[in-house]
């Protein structure tokens, strides 16, 4: 067996070459790109006996995606994805100065792969379809959250000269009748000679078809509502930079719309789409996250408690003597988490399992989080079961098992 640690920066790779009694090979530094890969196929080849293929070779490395890491699956290596925070202790067993080079980190890669391979998993492909997914999925949520850091700047910024904005869009600063009327209006002075026929048309010109009347005559007294003034030409600075940041999250909302239709065409062409929409909370749009983050390779989880410890959402224990504690996982997917956590939200109106589920939970004193992480745990579980047999949910054989729990609990 060769053992190699990859410690990989944006331009170069440290490399470091073990054998299986730990003895040091060959150490480089490698350029990123077509050349870097191949000097590493050479380099493994020097060091591998004749008769020993790709499959002896485990490589570490700190990451589990990239084109890098996809030529080391492609070539068949062994690859283990390493959390930086796995490798930082594994280095302090080897020494306690706390020296740290890149150099020293590939070393510590390949040491760790050696000693305690079985206690990683290794990288397993997903498809090329399911890697579509992720990408315009992940970049689809990226944007979302692109907008709502734009929005928070524009919330402190009214706050400070124009409370009356807030007064008429309250938090919706990035829904369509917000931007349609900020555009034209982003400061007080405009905004006071807005008439109520003004404001009709600027909604319906943003697509508003219903309520107009009312929705502008709103929109209008609040504009025109009395307020503490900011200082002349404080208040024109404030408002030019409003005008960019309506600006800014008018064109988000333009690309999250038009990134949404390719996530949801790209997700409906999967394999597994109809097993993930069949599932309570999932639509389009959460559906593909959730393939994204849990990817389609098959044998990626043992079991499905495998799945709901990779989700998150499974609760862990810290025991010490007497006292013992259950928590929610700190160190996790955060994408994952966050599409669980809405679907675990909207499967309360759509499956009357999962609101009883949530139910018996709140009877039994957990708090509205703790029940719905308690819920999207079940869900996970659930998913995992009709990947597994490849068929759709139901709802009487998903939860007949928890309801024989809630009446054993009881």
């Amino acid at each position: 067996m060769l053992f190699v640690g990859d410690d990989w920066a944006e331009d170069h790779h440290d490399v470091a070459l073990i054998n299986e009694e730990g003895r040091l090979l060959a150490r480089r530094r490698l350029s990123e790109g077509v050349k870097g890969i191949e000097a590493l196929h050479g380099l493994i080849a020097d060091h591998l006996d004749e008769q020993d293929g790709s499959d002896q070779v485990m490589v570490g490395i700190e990451t589990d995606r990239g084109p890098w890491v996809a030529a080391l699956l492609a070539a068949n290596y062994a690859v283990f994805a390493v959390n930086p925070l796995q490798a930082a202790r594994y280095r302090e067993r080897h020494g306690t100065s706390g020296a740290k080079s890149d150099k020293g980190d590939a070393l510590v890669l390949a040491q760790l792969v050696r000693t305690d391979h079985a206690h990683h998993r290794p990288i397993t492909g997903d498809s090329d379809a399911a890697e579509e997914v992720k990408v315009l999925a992940r970049s689809h949520q990226s944007l979302i959250w692109a907008r709502q850091r734009q929005v928070n700047v524009l919330r402190s910024n009214l706050r400070e000269y124009f409370p009356a904005a807030l007064a008429a869009f309250g938090s919706a600063l990035a829904d369509r009748d917000a931007i349609a009327v900020l555009a034209v209006a982003p400061g007080p002075e405009k905004a006071r000679k807005l008439s109520s026929a003004k404001v009709q048309s600027l909604l319906r010109q943003a697509g508003r078809s219903r309520y107009l009347q009312s929705r502008a005559d709103e929109i209008t007294s609040a504009l025109q509502s009395e307020q503490l003034e900011a200082r002349a030409g404080i208040e024109a600075a404030y408002t030019a930079t409003t005008k960019a940041l309506v600006a800014v999250i008018a064109e988000l909302n333009n690309q999250i719309q038009a990134l949404q239709g390719q996530v949801e065409e790209c997700f409906g062409r999967h394999p597994d789409a109809e097993i993930y929409l069949s599932q309570p909370g999932l639509g389009p749009v959460l559906g593909a996250r959730v393939l994204a983050e849990f990817g389609d390779a098959p044998h990626r989880y043992a079991d499905a408690r495998a799945r709901k410890n990779y989700s998150g959402m499974s609760p862990i224990t810290r025991a010490s003597g007497k006292k013992s504690v259950v928590l929610a996982r700190y160190a996790r997917n955060r994408r994952l988490v966050d599409a669980l956590y809405g679907q675990a939200f909207a499967a309360l109106n759509a499956s009357p399992g999962a609101r009883e589920y949530y139910a018996a939970r709140r009877a039994r004193g957990a708090t509205h989080h703790q029940a719905l992480r308690a819920l999207g745990n079940r869900l996970v579980g659930i998913l995992h079961g009709c990947l597994r047999h490849h068929t759709r949910y139901n709802e009487n054989t998903a939860w007949s098992a928890a309801k024989e729990e809630t009446l054993n609990a009881a």
